[in-house]
């Protein structure tokens, strides 16, 4: 009898770790749906929008399953504030919209590179406006594609692009955070953390993306884009938004 008791016992946590593991290999694709996705995104193919047609659900899933703790750690809650904020850093980054109309945060993923090229040509490009050669050659280095000899990839795979976008999230660099991780709360600020005002919240993701642009600067309408979308998404996963949305009177990490 005892020695049953312990198969049913056995047999009970595989089934849950069996279910567990089916929750994470669903991945992303289990919150964002084909039609959430395109609920958040209405306007990505809209003829007026330079990338229309390049930014495809199945270029996000695939792009996605190559990072597996992305959209899939921590509490339902907190798997659909990381995802806002994804969408919300990258729609503000790729918006085609107008700033103070109706549909302002209906507009990412509106573009896929910056209009006029720089040389050397590491200009923004894909979800995260990916620039400089450094990033292209760590965000190359890390998906395993040569992009410092050819940038243009990024406007040209989808997926190639969204890698770029959920690499740059996933992965902290200096003394910047990741993406990620201020995202799902597991970022501690040091003391010159705290000194220069960088505390847990969307707001910090601003500075980590742009903060030398945007961030120590009282309210500008960058940010307001970002927390506009950043909300607007939250709303649509049925998450709040935390704290600490801007980034107004924070010195950038560079300072």
């Amino acid at each position: 009898m005892a020695r049953f008791a312990e198969l049913a016992v056995c047999a009970a946590a595989l089934l849950l770790a069996v279910a567990v593991g089916g929750a994470a290999a669903q991945g992303v694709g289990s919150v964002i749906t084909q039609s959430v996705y395109d609920s958040m995104l209405p306007n990505r193919d809209n003829s007026q929008c330079p990338a229309s047609g390049f930014y495809t659900y199945e270029a996000f899933i695939s792009a996605a399953a190559a990072f597996p703790s992305f959209g899939t750690t921590g509490s339902a809650d907190d798997v659909k504030r990381e995802l806002a904020a994804f969408f919300g850093q990258t729609s503000h980054e790729t918006t085609g919209g107008t700033q103070g109309a109706a549909d302002q945060f209906e507009w990412g993923y509106c573009f896929k590179e910056e209009i006029t090229p720089t040389s050397p040509p590491y200009q923004g490009r894909g979800p995260i406006q990916l620039t400089g050669q450094s990033n292209y050659q760590l965000a190359g280095d890390a998906i395993g594609v040569d992009l410092v000899n050819n940038p243009d990839l990024v406007a040209q795979d989808a997926v190639v692009s969204f890698k770029t976008a959920i690499w740059f999230w996933t992965t902290a660099q200096g003394n910047k955070p990741s993406c990620e991780d201020v995202a799902l709360n597991r970022w501690t600020p040091t003391a010159a953390d705290t000194a220069a005002g960088r505390v847990p919240g969307y707001g910090v993701i601003t500075n980590i993306i742009n903060g030398g642009i945007e961030c120590g600067k009282g309210q500008n309408a960058a940010n307001v884009d970002r927390i506009g979308y950043y909300t607007r998404y939250c709303g649509m996963l049925g998450t709040d938004t935390g704290s600490n949305l801007d980034c107004y009177t924070q010195q950038n990490f560079a300072s």
